[in-house]
């Protein structure tokens, strides 16, 4: 496991670049585009998520970080859930985004700081969260092994991290039905809603070369975490993995 490898990036530095400027041209329609372009079904994987990690979520004081939160539908999930005295943070490295789940706060009235960070190099201390979820953002990290490394960093001993990511059916005839609409259909109706077809050329072709769910699995032992699992979810397109901080 390297990297996201965007057309055109020469380094990990060039590649994170190109993710933040292209979240932050559809970061405007990205809720639309998720719901319509999933059917709706990426908010039941987001309950998921929440209920999946909901003990740790009421832990007391309990301290939760969602990292590349985009425009914060996991994160106001996650909030709902959450116990009195839980500290909770959205985390990303596009501004826009961020811009766009501080607007829904607002109508929502949750109780979130919202934290421009880079997921390698987190402005937490070592062994200070409890929980950390990621969902649709692992993927586009520049390099993995180093986001799990600082992912084990910051959480507590016994605490969780959650990564909900796409990945690939093990199904072969869904396999090829998901394969066709991700690269032929999903570019053009994504390009078509957004105004920008090189963003939803990228996305899943970034799907495509993301490793499978079980070498997600195993990285994140190599990384040190233990009693690691994963879900699979409509049919395999997505996977949520967890596991607990050593």
């Amino acid at each position: 496991m390297k990297g996201t490898t965007p057309p055109g990036a020469a380094s990990e530095q060039e590649a994170a670049a190109y993710v933040r400027r292209m979240f932050g041209r559809v970061a405007r329609r990205y809720d639309l585009l998720n719901h319509v372009l999933s059917f709706q079904t990426d908010r039941y994987w987001r309950l998921r998520t929440a209920l999946e990690v909901e003990a740790f979520l009421r832990r007391p004081r309990a301290r939760v970080l969602d990292l590349c939160c985009g425009t914060g539908d996991l994160t106001l999930a996650l909030e709902s859930r959450a116990g009195d005295d839980a500290l909770l943070a959205g985390g990303d490295f596009c501004r826009p985004m961020l811009a766009e789940a501080q607007r829904k706060q607002q109508r929502k009235g949750a109780r979130i700081e919202w934290i421009e960070c880079d997921g390698l190099r987190l402005p937490f201390p070592d062994n200070s969260l409890d929980l950390v979820t990621i969902a649709f953002g692992f993927r586009n990290f520049a390099n993995y092994r180093a986001a799990l490394a600082e992912l084990r960093r910051v959480i507590k001993p016994g605490g969780m991290l959650a990564i909900l990511e796409f990945s690939t059916p093990p199904n072969p005839l869904v396999r090829a039905l998901y394969r066709f609409y991700s690269q032929t259909l999903l570019p053009a109706l994504g390009g078509w809603i957004s105004g920008d077809r090189g963003a939803y050329t990228y996305l899943p072709d970034s799907v495509r070369k993301f490793p499978g769910a079980e070498l997600l699995a195993a990285e994140m032992e190599a990384a040190g975490f233990t009693r690691v699992r994963f879900r699979r979810m409509t049919f395999g397109i997505v996977a949520l993995h967890t596991g607990l901080s050593g």
